[in-house]
C-alpha cells in the first residue's frame, strides 16, 4: 500500500496522468474509506499501519467530504461539487465507508446523527443504488452510480450499526437484512456488477459478511 499511495495522498485505481514510478491516481474517497477501515481492524490486532499513510488518506477523504456528508468521488472532481455522481444520490454508496472511515480514526463530528441519517438514506432511498445494480456499464444509472457500488455499500453501512447505541440498532438491523435478502439469486449467490468472472465471490461475500452483522446478539 506504500508502494501504490497515490501521490497526494491515499489511493486511486486508474493512472492515466503521468505515468510515473510513484502513482499519480486520483485519490478516490471510497477507496481510501476502505483501506482505513482495513487498517483500523489491522491495529485492533496489534499490527500498527504506517502513521504517515493513515493521516494522508484520512486528509484526502476529510477534504473530499461535502457539507452534508456526501463525499466527491475522487479529487480529480474537486471543481465539480454538484455532479451527479457527487450528490447525495450518487454518494449513497460510499458515504457509509467514508463516514465509519473517519469515525473509527477519531473524526468526533461524524456521530450517531450522521451515521442514523445515512442509513435512513440508504434505506428510504435504496432504489437509487438498485437502478444501477447488474448494469455493465458503469455509472450508467441515475447520479451515475455503477452497479459496484450496491453490495460495498450495504457492507460498510453494516458496520456502522455497532457503533451505534444498542437500542438503534434492530431497526436498521432487520431493514437491511430484509433489502440483502430480497437480492438473493436462486443458486444462493449474490451479484451487483459482471465485473470479470468473480462478480458472484465478492457480490456473495459482502452479502454474507453483512447479514452476520445484521444478527441480533443473544
Amino acid at each position: 500500500l506504500g508502494k501504490y499511495e497515490s501521490a497526494e495522498g491515499g489511493w486511486g485505481y486508474y493512472d492515466f496522468a503521468a505515468g510515473t514510478q510513484r502513482p499519480a491516481s486520483s485519490s478516490t474517497s471510497f477507496v481510501n474509506a476502505a483501506v482505513l477501515i482495513a487498517f483500523d481492524d489491522a491495529r485492533r490486532i496489534g499490527v500498527n499501519p504506517p502513521e504517515k499513510l493513515v493521516d494522508r488518506a484520512l486528509k484526502m477523504v476529510q477534504f473530499q467530504r461535502k457539507p452534508d456528508n456526501s463525499y466527491l468521488y475522487g479529487t480529480y472532481l474537486r471543481n465539480h461539487p454538484m455532479m451527479p455522481i457527487n450528490r447525495p444520490g450518487g454518494s449513497l454508496g460510499r458515504s457509509q465507508a467514508c463516514n465509519l472511515a473517519l469515525r473509527v480514526w477519531g473524526d468526533t463530528s461524524i456521530e450517531d446523527t450522521v451515521c442514523c441519517e445515512w442509513l435512513d438514506r440508504l434505506i428510504s432511498r435504496n432504489g437509487w443504488l438498485d437502478m444501477g445494480r447488474k448494469r455493465p456499464i458503469p455509472h450508467e444509472s441515475h447520479f451515475q452510480v455503477a452497479g459496484y457500488f450496491y453490495y460495498f455499500g450495504h457492507y460498510y453501512a453494516a458496520r456502522t450499526i455497532p457503533l451505534l447505541q444498542t437500542k438503534d440498532r434492530p431497526f436498521y438491523q432487520d431493514h437491511l437484512a430484509h433489502i440483502l435478502l430480497g437480492h438473493q439469486e436462486q443458486d444462493g449467490s449474490w451479484w451487483d456488477y459482471p465485473l470479470y468472472n468473480y462478480h458472484q465471490q465478492y457480490g456473495t461475500a459482502f452479502a454474507l459478511m453483512s447479514l452476520r452483522l445484521c444478527r441480533k446478539a443473544d
